[in-house]
């Protein structure tokens, strides 16, 4: 019976408390009024997405910015102003992304108009006063009048060298710097709307520069700049957080590049018009190569596989590595071709490097690892890049293990041990085989880019890529004798 009561007892204070609930005083109900349009949380990742890639300070089509709150009541070259607080009928912005007469909108140029949901909100953000609820710690501006302002050095997570080996770019904090690569100097920054710049790299002829990167969580980018007017030609907003691993086709008309959706993904370098998507994978990809004749394109997760995709089909046509389980431990971080043939470098978590032929030759066999040609003597930790020399005779190899760094060059042939590099500080993420294979450059988590002989490896100098607190930028310092 005392249960009885009990439950009773119960069921008469859930009774009041849900008349209570749903019977509030008209007064109390219409206390809370509804909320307007955030720009910050609704508006701002709509433009983000869709409109940044054209309108931004390194490439602002029409004389038009939408990278800060401000920007967007400017007038374009039109001569209408983007955003008329309270009149979304007099906001050439809306006009633009809702169409007239039945024509279809005239932005995004080239891609699918934003979907209702997302007009609806640009124009009720308008209407309710285009009020700025942007947090103070996120008001900051970063562009080419606003460059990065560097309290201590960013952790460096890309370089490479121009084909010539003149130039070295060096990812930093929302730009892209370019060194020469003789240390004598910075040459340029390229300054971007992508916090983040996770992967960087020439084109063949080396007249542009591709790099993928974006804001962690909230959108990936690709851009492609014209190197000799340091000009951004082509920025294309992809996903929902940041993506990875570009690389190009040998001819120079294709970019290919992973993302943490799992996809693996190919634009025409020229339009960005997506050209290839695959969803083999069921991790993030984390860098790609196209074979030599670029008709299959390889990627590398962190889902321990490395998988081969047919270009002209966007098929997937097998796995490279073992697919039996437990014959890769962990996943994997990076690949590089041969220069001059389909063979494939790889390395990630179980820190052994590991040379593949691209494609099979035989009947797949459950467990069987057949496409491996050679695996190298383990380094410690993780491994996070891998790069051939020019002429393909040497590999170097970048790691990380509890805070520290090591990097090592083996001859590609027989997997012999030719240098261990003097002078890493912190976790190597970075590297690049000068054209010429007389030098390596070297970074990671300290934001220092170090230069050695790979032959001996012997620190050649050091470059401090970025101005900390006053200190001149390319701070360069010679080996120490």
């Amino acid at each position: 019976m005392n249960a009885i009561r009990h439950i009773a007892l119960a069921l008469a204070f859930l009774s009041v408390g849900l008349t209570a609930l749903f019977s509030a005083p008209p007064d109390q109900k219409d206390a809370k009024a509804p909320v307007g349009v955030s720009y910050y949380r609704q508006v701002r990742p709509i433009l983000q997405q869709h409109c940044q890639g054209c309108h931004q300070p390194a490439k602002s089509m029409g004389g038009y910015v939408m990278t800060s709150y401000g920007s967007l009541f400017d007038k374009g070259d039109s001569g209408e102003a983007g955003v008329v607080a309270g009149m979304p009928q007099e906001s050439k912005l809306l006009a633009q992304i809702v169409g007239k007469n039945g024509k279809a909108p005239a932005m995004p140029k080239g891609k699918d108009p934003l979907l209702g949901h997302d007009v609806t909100l640009i124009r009720d953000w308008i209407a309710q006063g285009a009020k700025d609820d942007t947090p103070l710690s996120a008001r900051q501006v970063v562009d080419a009048e606003h460059p990065p302002n560097y309290a201590m050095p960013p952790v460096i997570t890309s370089i490479d060298y121009s084909p010539d080996g003149k130039i070295l770019a060096v990812a930093g904090y929302h730009e892209i710097l370019l060194h020469k690569a003789d240390g004598s100097g910075l040459a340029a920054r390229l300054i971007g709307i992508s916090e983040r710049i996770q992967s960087l790299a020439f084109s063949p002829d080396g007249k542009s520069l591709a790099a993928t990167g974006g804001d962690p969580a909230r959108f990936g980018e690709v851009q492609i700049w014209d190197v000799a007017k340091r000009k951004l030609r082509l920025s294309l907003p992809v996903t929902f957080d940041t993506v990875y691993g570009a690389s190009w086709s040998p001819d120079g008309s294709k970019v290919a590049f992973g993302c943490a959706d799992n996809t693996l993904r190919a634009i025409d370098a020229q339009t960005g018009k997506q050209v290839l998507y695959q969803g083999a994978h069921s991790d993030w990809v984390l860098e790609t190569v196209f074979s030599t004749d670029a008709s299959h394109l390889v990627s590398v997760s962190r889902d321990m596989s490395m998988k081969l995709t047919e270009v002209p089909t966007q098929r997937f046509v097998d796995n490279v590595t073992s697919i039996t389980p437990g014959a890769l431990k962990g996943g994997l971080q990076t690949v590089a071709r041969h220069p001059k043939k389909d063979e494939l470098l790889i390395g990630g978590s179980d820190g052994v490097p590991k040379i593949y032929k691209m494609y099979r030759e035989k009947k797949r066999v459950i467990g069987d690892d057949f496409n491996l040609v050679r695996a190298f003597a383990g380094m410690p930790g993780r491994i996070f890049k891998v790069r051939y020399s020019a002429d393909g005779s040497r590999i170097v190899v970048g790691s990380s293990f509890e805070g520290r760094g090591e990097v090592q060059v083996y001859q590609e042939a027989d997997a012999k041990l030719v240098s261990q590099f003097t002078g890493q500080k912190g976790g190597v993420y970075a590297l690049a085989y000068r054209p010429d294979g007389k030098e390596v450059a070297s970074a990671g988590f300290d934001g220092v880019v170090r230069f050695n002989d790979p032959s001996t490896g012997k620190l050649i100098r050091e470059l401090l890529p970025v101005s900390i607190s006053g200190t001149r930028v390319a701070s360069v310092s010679p080996a120490k004798k």
